[in-house]
Formats: C-alpha cells, structure tokens, sequence
C-alpha cells in the first residue's frame, strides 16, 4: 500500500470526483474507462424499483426469440432449424475474447443460435429418456435466484431463501416418513453429487480418522449390478479407489438386488473384519424400475455390523428416479378420487409400497430434473439425522464469514458457494404442484406408457420386453416381418441355443435406434411428417442363462420409450409404431 501526503490523497480524491456527474454519469473528460463503467449501469438489473429496467426489457426481446426456436405444431422434435453441430471440434476452441465490449443483443443472439438443434424436451415426439420439460413455477422460482444471486453458502448471503432448502427437507422427510424437523437436505450439481455425499457421509461415520489422514483403510462400497456407473465416479473422486465397490447380483427377472448375495457378501466381510463405508439401495432403476429390498438391507446391516472401532455404515437410497413414487404413500386405491385405469391402478400401488422402504435409509437423494419436472440442477440429498450428519462434516469457521442465522452450510458442504436456483425450483415444484397435482401428471404417464404397451401387445413383429417393470418407460423390440416376436424373444431370453438369434437381433435393435436418431437430426419425414425422438438400451438386463453376468454378449438390447411430458396423445403413439417399421424396413433393406 502507498502512502500519500494528505495534499496529495486530496488531489487524489478531486480527481476522482471530477469524473462523475451527481446522477453516476461519466463527464465528457472522464477517463475511457470511467465511461465504459457508466455505460455498465444500464448492463446490470437495476436494484431500485420503477423506472425503464433493461432486464425486463431484454427479457422481452428474449421472450419473441425463444419463440422462433419453437417449432410448428407439426414440427420436428428439435428447437430451431435442426441440423449438424455448428462447430468443429477442437477448432472450435481457437477463440479469442474482443479487446472491446460487444453488443448485448449480439451475444443474446448467439445464445439463441446455440439452442439451434437441441432436443425439445416438451415436444411430443420427444421420448427418448427420463429428460422432462421443467414446469413454469419451477422456472421462474429458479431465474429469480440468478437475478438476485442467492448463494446458500449461508444464511447471511440468502436470508429468507434459505427456507427453501429447509423446507424441502420438511417436505420430503415428512414424504419418507422420518421427524422432519430432525432431518436436513442440500441441493447439489447432480444425482452424481448426491451420491458422492452419501459415500462421503459412509466413510466419515465409518473411519473417523479419514477426515484428518485421508482414506488410509480399504472401506467397501456395496451396491447392485444395476447401479448407476457414478458408482466408480464417487469411489474415484473420493480417493477410495474403484477396487473397494463390491457388486451385488440382480435377479434376472426384476433387476432387483439379491438379498441373499448380499448375505452372504456381508458375513464374509465380518469374518475377515473388513468394514463396510456404505450400502447402496437402487430405490427405481433408469430402465427397469427396479427396487432393491432396502429394508431387507437394513436388517442384514444390522446382523453384521461393523468390526470394533470402526462407526455404523450408512445405508443410501439412490431414488432420483424412483422418488416420486412417494407421493402415492398415502394414496387411497381403494376410493381411487383421481380415477386412473384399473390397469394403472396396482402397478402405482406397488411402486408406492416398494418406496415406502426408503424409510430405513439414512440418506436418498432425489433429482427433481427427472421426475419432478424442474429444470437442471436441482438434485437434493436428503438425510434423515441433520445433527449426526452436520456435526461429523463440519469444519472450522472463517475469519471472512459470519454464522448470521441458525442455518449456515458453509461449514459442512463439499461446494460451500451454491445457488440458490437448484432449491427454489425444487421447493416451488413442491409447493405447486402438491400431492394431487404430481400424482396426476405421474399417474398420467404411467396411462399413455401402458397405452403403448397394449398397442405393441397387438402386434406380431414387436414386443414390450419389461412388461412387468412398473416404471415410465417401454423398452421393446422390433423383428424382421413374419416373425412372431413374443415367440423369438422368449427363446433369446431363456435359451441358450437362440444366443446367435439374440445378437443378431441386438445389431438389428441397435441399427434401428441409430436409423431414428438419424432420421430426427436430419429431419427426414415419414408420410410427410417428422419421426419421433427415441433412444435405446444396450445392457437392459441379462439373459436368465448369464445372471452372473460372464458372457458381456448375452444381453438384451431395447429401444426406449420415456414419454415424460403431458403433450404426448394416444395419436403419437401409434406414430411411434409406424416410424419403427419403417426403420427397421430401411435397415434391413442396406
């Protein structure tokens, strides 16, 4: 720091005041950069009420160009005009910033372009995975926190915002069935966060040591073989290493963790006294809706605890799909006020039952981005004990920070700066939406899935291959005409004499969902319209004569069906039927 004779610290002061104008406007003789700071003023949302505010305005323009992105009602599944990538890679990175300021509506123009292409997730011939449109309340609660910049870091920098993250944690817990005011949440960048936050949570209670010394104790990480592969992301960023995750079997039939695998995994464990960091419970898989036995698991856990000086292992629920299924805990089948079909009606009744499980959990972790309809990120993890959690992850406090309020999660959370965005659509999506309003449009679902299922049910060359998963998806199969494809897919299902039909059928799965994908970049129509977004699995599970997984091979591929928006009709189902014959027609013919 330079010091200056008072004399000069006053010339200095004067020189500084005869840049400005008493309304914060540069002077004409004003330096270049004082003049581009005043220009800022109209750059930024202005913090006082009334007047011309240039945020609403531009949101206005915005408002009309996100428009001509939409498509036609009978348009195309994508935004804009479609088309290949605008850039090559890597060249597309040989970029320089402008030595001056650019035009405002320039660079918002860009970001127009940029959405050029991408996948319109309201449209209805949109179904490709478990990506919905994000719903109005959820928008708008979400933008206010990026005008604002809530940061729940602490209660300091989101007063009052803070409320949603609590909230959200009542809500939930009082959904699972825990004490709410005994249980806490923190919104996170992905189902990936939250279940690095339950291994994190595992590994804290279980080797004390490690928050000083670092993982210096081969812990294990138990899941199924349906897991999601963040699995080895969260054991690799967290220093446990990918070797420590031990994998469950999953019966052929439901993809469900076998509980007696799991037995027999634990009691080797506590006979070599090897200790166990955490357990996790798939509570509705991506693709089969499976549900592990979590409260099966609880009880194992508790048979064979962990050796002496070890603490108790945490038991994680990885719901961020299947969480919503919470809402119909309560639901009264038997009176059934909203009405769903008869065929609906016992597959959300088991759902609801299996989810009921999570109770046991010590934490879940949800993606309202899924099936909550909100847009990203809004991942929570949830956890039932805020006193055993928080006091085990908190550090020291900070000499630039002050705990202002009750609440500051500063001192316990891996990003300590967050959004407040990602906890605002989550809560608004809550509070909007409600038990009826989510049942419905969840239930809703469920109807227009079964409606394509009875539709393929029908016909001979095609056949739904999770008829008993009770999840929004329909994962099926097309086959050559004049094959009877319920016949041909138990064969390839249960015999291993048909593995060749099997991978030949495979390819033809694979080629037919790589045909559509083409077909909806490229804007081919079909009959003179456009064809619908699908995708496909190429693992949806194992042939029953390779449970344990040996032959990589002898796995059922699928196409995929996710119809997870409310502008999908009984119409573009039959669409999608017509559109995968004919696809498999162009395959077949190359």
């Amino acid at each position: 720091m330079t010091d200056h004779a008072p004399e000069a610290t006053a010339r200095l002061v004067a020189d500084y005041d005869r840049n400005w104008h008493a309304d914060g406007s540069a002077r004409s003789g004003a330096p270049k950069w004082a003049k581009y700071r005043a220009n800022m003023l109209s750059e930024f949302p202005s913090p006082f009420r009334g007047g011309k505010d240039r945020l609403a305005v531009e949101i206005g323009k915005f408002v009309k160009l996100i428009n001509q992105l939409r498509p036609d009602a009978d348009g195309s599944a994508l935004l804009g005009e479609g088309g290949p990538l605008s850039f090559s890679y890597p060249d597309v990175k040989n970029v320089k910033v402008s030595p001056e300021m650019g035009d405002l509506d320039a660079v918002l123009g860009e970001v127009v372009k940029m959405f050029d292409g991408m996948p319109n997730w309201g449209s209805p011939l949109t179904m490709c995975n478990v990506v919905p449109q994000a719903n109005i309340a959820a928008i708008v609660a979400s933008m206010l926190g990026q005008v604002f910049s809530a940061n729940i870091l602490e209660g300091e920098y989101a007063w009052n915002v803070h409320r949603a993250e609590l909230e959200t944690a009542g809500m939930i817990a009082n959904l699972v069935g825990w004490n709410p005011t005994q249980a806490g949440a923190l919104y996170t960048w992905g189902g990936g966060g939250c279940w690095m936050y339950g291994l994190k949570y595992g590994l804290t209670r279980v080797l004390r040591e490690s928050r000083d010394k670092g993982v210096r104790t081969d812990a294990k990480v138990i899941c199924s073989q349906q897991a999601h592969y963040v699995q080895h992301n969260a054991s690799d960023w967290l220093g446990l290493g990918m070797d420590n995750i031990v994998q469950v079997r999953t019966h052929v039939s439901t993809n469900q963790m076998d509980a007696d695998h799991l037995e027999e995994i634990l009691k080797d464990l506590h006979a070599r006294k090897v200790p166990v960091a955490a357990v996790v419970c798939t509570m509705g898989t991506t693709d089969a809706n499976a549900f592990d036995p979590i409260g099966r698991v609880r009880s194992l856990l508790d048979t064979y605890p962990n050796p002496p000086g070890y603490g108790k292992a945490v038991l994680y629920a990885d719901c961020v799909v299947g969480w919503s299924w919470l809402y119909f805990r309560d639901y009264d089948f038997e009176a059934n006020p909203l009405g769903f079909s008869e065929r609906v009606l016992p597959v959300m009744r088991k759902n609801a039952q299996m989810i009921r499980e999570i109770v046991h959990a010590d934490a879940l972790g949800i993606d309202f981005h899924k099936v909550g309809w909100a847009p990203y990120v809004s991942s929570c993890f949830v956890y039932r004990r805020a006193d055993d959690f928080e006091k085990l992850m908190s550090r020291g406090a900070d000499a630039y920070l002050q705990a202002r309020t009750p609440y500051n999660p500063m001192y316990y959370t891996a990003e300590v700066s967050r959004s407040a965005s990602g906890s605002l659509a989550g809560w608004a999506t809550l509070k909007y939406f409600g038990m009826e309003g989510m049942q419905a449009v969840l239930g809703g679902i469920l109807e227009t899935k079964y409606y394509l299922y009875n539709l393929f049910s029908t016909q001979p060359d095609l056949v739904c291959v999770n008829p008993d998963d009770t999840g929004l998806v329909t994962l099926f199969r097309v086959y050559p005409e004049g094959v009877d494809a319920k016949l041909q897919f138990e064969r390839e299902l249960k015999e291993p004499s048909a593995r060749a039909d099997l991978l030949r059928h495979n390819e033809l799965t694979e080629a037919v969902g790589d045909k559509l994908f083409e077909w909806v970049r490229s804007g081919t129509k079909i009959d003179g319209r456009y064809t619908p977004y699908l995708s496909f699995t190429t693992g949806f599970r194992n042939t029953e004569y390779n449970r344990d997984g040996a032959d990589p091979e002898a796995v059922v591929y699928a196409l995929k069906s996710f119809p997870m928006n409310v502008f999908i009709t009984p119409e573009i189902m039959h669409w999608v039927i017509r559109c995968v014959r004919a696809a498999r027609d162009e395959v077949m013919k190359a």
